[in-house]
């Protein structure tokens, strides 16, 4: 089926085509008939798949029209969880509708760097604004912005918006919009949370599920090698030496064992770099700049990374560390095997950290059998529970790494 079939006007058939996107995706096929029939929409689908452009293109098409406004009013507002998914989704925005005749204009605005910038954007108005919550609200207390006449909300990984604790800022964001409008929801994962955000900001949506439909989404090979946890290091040098990987994404917990791992890597001649919530905008984007380009073989990163980011043709990532939850664990090994290529995914499991990774397995229904590399054999053995502890993955009680980490999402924003 061809993006005509959709409903798409021609110039942005076009414009899909110069950004390679020739046959629609699941996700794509699903929701762009129901966002131009002015329908809100629940969508879910796993990362790779095309989301962004789902909800882009049929956006942008709707507002072609009634563009004549000096100053222009704000019709359309795109919340995302992190800096990079809002650079992300404002660079495919402005790739689609660079060939209109008059162009909508789009600003992006996210926290870490100076908001006068932002706020000089936005003189003139704005048709399209990509936002992370918390930068929003500083511009709308500054006099900058004003959301009363948005068209259309888009919550893209809404999951995350809730999972990094948005959800004060994104109820007082609602409550300055108009109560007739569009709204959209797209997320990789679907928890109770998401559920009653739906519940609160969707009329009669279009719901659309394609994350279960296996043939649909990217090939990512998963493997998980035991070792003991003081020679991951020694690992993670030989494996990405001995596969000649000329890129890779590493996961760790913390920023400082960001910090120690690439100081480690780059001690034995592996170029590596950390990527962390701590770290720069202009930093964070060199990084991945450098990645993108091989000027950089290994980027270490904490989970600040695993939503929005789209490196192309990622071949490897690796969760050095194990990430705290199931739908964490989806999101880190989304990275690769991204847009129907193929991707590979290994866990390093130790004694200490078997019991874990057993739950994220049940959770997310699979079983990966464990392997052994050669001079690696673990001399520790894991001790399992009888049962699965109440309460999930480590818990419900966030622990006081998750607090700082929800801190630190904060102060981004």
């Amino acid at each position: 089926m061809p993006f005509a079939a959709l409903g798409l006007v021609p110039a942005l058939t076009r414009a899909a085509g110069t950004q390679n996107f020739i046959v629609p995706t699941a996700i794509q096929a699903a929701a762009i008939p129901a966002i131009l029939r002015g329908q809100d929409v629940l969508g879910r689908a796993q990362t790779g798949s095309g989301k962004t452009a789902a909800f882009a293109l049929p956006l942008l098409q709707r507002l072609i029209a009634g563009r004549s406004e000096t100053p222009r009013k704000l019709r359309a507002l795109i919340l995302a969880p992190t800096r990079e998914l809002a650079v992300q989704i404002s660079e495919v925005i402005l790739a689609l509708s660079r060939s209109f005749p008059q162009p909508l204009k789009t600003v992006v605005a996210f926290g870490g760097i100076s908001i006068n910038p932002q706020m000089m954007d936005l003189r003139g108005g704005a048709d399209i604004m990509v936002a992370t919550p918390g930068r929003l609200l500083d511009l709308i207390d500054r006099n900058a912005l004003k959301i009363g006449d948005v068209q259309t909300l888009v919550l893209d990984e809404a999951d995350r918006l809730l999972d990094l604790g948005f959800a004060d800022e994104i109820n007082r964001i609602l409550s300055l919009l108009p109560v007739f409008r569009q709204s959209l929801l797209f997320s990789a994962t679907f928890p109770d949370s998401v559920q009653r955000l739906a519940d609160n900001i969707l009329l009669n949506p279009t719901r659309i599920d394609v994350e279960a439909k296996s043939d649909a989404g990217p090939a990512i090979v998963q493997r998980a090698i035991e070792v003991d946890s003081r020679r991951r290091g020694e690992l993670l040098t030989r494996l990405i030496h001995d596969n000649g990987w000329t890129r890779a994404l590493v996961f760790v917990a913390t920023q400082n064992e960001a910090e120690q791992l690439s100081y480690l890597l780059c001690h034995v001649g592996i170029n590596a770099a950390p990527f962390h919530g701590e770290l720069s905008q202009r930093k964070r984007s060199a990084a991945l700049a450098d990645l993108n380009s091989h000027a950089l073989q290994v980027v270490i990163a904490t989970d600040v990374a695993a939503r929005g980011l789209d490196i192309p043709q990622l071949p490897v990532v690796i969760n050095y560390d194990l990430p705290r939850s199931a739908d964490d664990y989806t999101h880190r090994i989304g990275r690769t095997g991204r847009a129907g290529e193929s991707g590979l995914a290994i866990n390093l499991v130790s004694a200490e950290t078997e019991a874990h990774f057993r739950l994220i397995e049940n959770r997310n229904k699979f079983r990966l059998p464990r392997e052994r590399i050669a001079g690696f054999e673990p001399a520790q053995t894991a001790v399992l529970p009888a049962a699965v502890p109440a309460g999930g993955i480590k818990g419900k009680r966030k622990s006081r790494k998750d607090k700082a980490r929800e801190a630190a999402a904060r102060g981004e924003t």
